[in-house]
């Protein structure tokens, strides 16, 4: 069932007066829409809801026309209007059915807040092809369905690769019913990162960067480039060159944190597993630094170092070991909030 178009507030909606007419009917240039789906083929059966909540699934189509899968999880007791939903995005290649999006949309719902987790324009095989100027409006189509379902108090969780995108969409919609911000398994400043610790080789570095502005400017942006680029993992890995400039490029890269956290006008929440191998014990304080600086719009940030019994190892990076810890650390802070 295709639920439409989600209004005015949602759209670009031009009016054509012809010399000499008078009030000519308006035109819709773009709209975000949603639909109700059956549940997808592949999703586990171990993704249910708790006892107390609901589970239902969407197409989300974003107002550049791209398709946003989604879940939403809602607690049965609480209307939306008197309610907190949780917009949720995932990290490199991932999805709502990876750690730590898929538990927090089970757990989050048993301690009152309902989710709304999607599935960006980078999620699975599409990893590192993306623009980052373009997964706003991925976000901004799921804050915008959450407004349509009734939400008047809306929070951006973001992991990994999310946290700068999340950041990113806050610090430039200052609006009204967005309340909060929760960034986990964080990094600092992705362009730095990328140079200097997932590639940690000048020449590849500078042919990835010579590859990706050829590519721009033939128009081929959004093709691989012949040359591969270090990743998490430590391989290496194929990338286009819109990723590798929008994201990975010190010089045309937005995906700074301490550059955007300082303007997120709304109070912050990070979280950081003491096992996370990928995000390192400094990140998160450079970005409490920036976040706390003179000048910085923030109201007030948080952070939460969970210990994680197995110390350093690959699952701390998305809260294997800390599935209780981390939703109970989100909810109360919401609480805290007033959400």
């Amino acid at each position: 069932m295709r639920s439409g178009w989600l209004g005015a507030t949602a759209v670009m909606v031009g009016l054509f007066l012809v010399p000499g007419s008078v009030g000519v009917a308006a035109e819709r240039a773009a709209g975000i829409e949603y639909e109700w789906v059956a549940r997808p083929p592949g999703v586990p059966a171990q993704f249910v809801p708790g006892p107390d909540a609901t589970m239902k699934f969407l197409v989300i189509t974003a107002l550049d026309g791209a398709r946003v899968d989604a879940v939403l999880v809602q607690p049965s007791a609480g209307a939306p209007g008197t309610s907190t939903i949780v917009v949720s995005a995932h990290g490199s290649g991932g999805s709502y059915l990876g750690n730590p999006n898929d538990f927090l949309a089970r757990l989050l719902p048993a301690r009152g807040y309902a989710v709304l987790a999607i599935n960006t324009r980078q999620s699975g095989a599409r990893v590192n092809t993306d623009n980052f100027l373009e997964v706003r409006r991925d976000i901004e189509a799921a804050v915008y369905t959450a407004r349509a379902l009734g939400y008047r108090r809306i929070v951006l969780h973001g992991h990994s690769l999310a946290n700068i995108q999340v950041q990113y969409y806050a610090a430039n919609n200052w609006d009204a019913d967005l309340r909060a911000v929760v960034l986990t398994g964080m990094f600092a400043n992705l362009p730095w990162k990328s140079r200097y610790v997932l590639v940690q080789n000048e020449g590849s570095f500078a042919k990835l960067h010579a590859s990706a502005l050829e590519a721009l400017r033939d128009g081929k942006a959004k093709e691989v480039l012949p040359t591969r680029m270090g990743w998490i993992t430590g391989q290496s890995v194929a990338v286009t060159g819109q990723h590798f400039l929008t994201y990975r490029a010190e010089a045309s890269s937005t995906a700074d944190g301490t550059y955007w956290i300082r303007r997120v006008p709304y109070p912050i929440l990070m979280v950081r597993d003491e096992g996370d191998v990928v995000i390192q014990s400094s990140e998160p304080h450079m970005l409490l630094g920036a976040a706390t600086a003179p000048g910085s719009l923030a109201p007030s940030v948080k952070f939460v170092s969970l210990p994680n019994p197995k110390g350093p190892n690959p699952a701390g990076h998305v809260f294997t070991d800390n599935q209780g810890p981390l939703a109970d650390t989100i909810a109360a802070w919401l609480a805290e909030q007033k959400l």
